[in-house]
């Protein structure tokens, strides 16, 4: 009984999906280059999400391999160390 009541405690309300949702299109409008602002369906901006995120994910791999490219090379001004050991602190 007790494990029916923690699953019912952890599902969200239609109304809170639809919050979540919004707040994500919200997001994604701040985010985009397009001043478009139709409504969209949930699952598309889901899919509008997950596209944002794979495309940041892709964004932080290339500047890693930058980054490790410069550090292997040994060619790092004192500006450019100053700026890569504030950028490992955080």
């Amino acid at each position: 009984m007790s494990s029916r009541r923690s699953a019912r405690a952890s599902r969200f309300t239609e109304d809170e999906i639809n919050h979540l949702i919004f707040r994500l299109h919200a997001s994604l409008q701040h985010h985009s280059n397009s001043t478009c602002n139709k409504k969209r369906s949930a699952a598309k901006i889901l899919k509008r999400t997950c596209n944002y995120i794979k495309k940041l994910q892709r964004e932080v791999d290339d500047l890693s391999d930058q980054l490790s490219q410069c550090l292997a090379s040994g060619d790092i001004n004192a500006a450019d160390a100053d700026i890569i050991t504030r950028l490992l602190r955080l």
